[in-house]
């Protein structure tokens, strides 16, 4: 895959990550900032950008969006959960609002 194949792909992952923040602070903003991993002031940016902003926001070539798990012992957790199906979200919500979380058990 060419460097410029990946650079598209990230930007276009870039402009789908911003639109779907907006959507998610526009229906639930305490939700979306815990999901997003963002401040009061970040979210009223980014809700507040236009179409304009959020395409030249887009075409960086590095990521915007980011990993939610703090460590590989964190990712690990996630993972690997032995917890019952029905609960193993809401372990995995647990773990990646709290990048400092220590092993859970």
């Amino acid at each position: 895959m060419s460097s410029t194949t990946l650079i598209n792909e990230i930007q276009e992952l870039n402009l789908a990550y911003l639109l779907l923040a907006q959507r998610l602070l526009a229906e639930d903003r305490d939700t979306a900032m815990l999901r997003l991993n963002i401040d009061p002031q970040q979210a009223s940016l980014l809700a507040n950008l236009n179409a304009r902003q959020l395409t030249r926001l887009s075409r960086t070539t590095q990521l915007l969006c980011h990993l939610g798990v703090g460590s590989a012992e964190q990712l690990r957790q996630i993972t690997d959960n032995p917890r019952e199906q029905g609960l193993s979200h809401i372990h995995s919500s647990l773990l990646m609002a709290t990048p400092s979380a220590t092993p859970m058990s």
